[in-house]
């Protein structure tokens, strides 16, 4: 998805909204439809599973982010937006995890900080990013933020 200040990614607001129209009917059932302790006990749960990962999916908006300029990109967790400049871009790669019987392709990101050396390993699928994982990787390849890397 595109911006005025650049690109981003995130789960497709279709997909976070079927999740948690899907765990209200869960709720609901949960409270109304389930007659045995342990039914209501488990549609109830998975009513709090989806709704959660409803509400962390649109805490986590944009997922991904390239910076002005291309200068580096920005990532958003649980805990709040974390930038990373271009020199911090160790390794921007695409991986296949097999998955239900298929491979599936993965945007690998690896981020060394130059001061301390440390290194953090960063994994999007389709369902972080709301587009192919390949899309984006050559996206970033086009502005330069996939140092020393072709697809695989």
């Amino acid at each position: 998805m595109s911006t005025g200040t650049g690109l981003q990614w995130s789960t497709r607001p279709a997909a976070v909204a079927a999740l948690a129209v899907g765990g209200a009917v869960l709720a609901v059932a949960a409270t109304v439809v389930a007659t045995d302790p342990a039914g209501r006990f488990l549609v109830g749960f998975a009513a709090v599973l989806a709704l959660a990962t409803a509400a962390l999916a649109l805490r986590q908006r944009p997922r991904l982010a390239v910076l002005p300029d291309a200068t580096g990109i920005a990532v958003t967790r649980l805990t709040g937006r974390r930038e990373y400049s271009r020199p911090e871009l160790h390794r921007v790669r695409l991986v296949d995890y097999p998955r239900l019987g298929r491979r599936v392709p993965m945007l690998e990101i690896d981020i060394r900080d130059p001061h301390s050396g440390t290194e953090q390993l960063m994994i999007f699928g389709r369902w972080d990013l709301g587009a192919d994982p390949r899309d984006v990787y050559d996206a970033l390849a086009a502005r330069g933020l996939a140092p020393d890397q072709t697809p695989s």
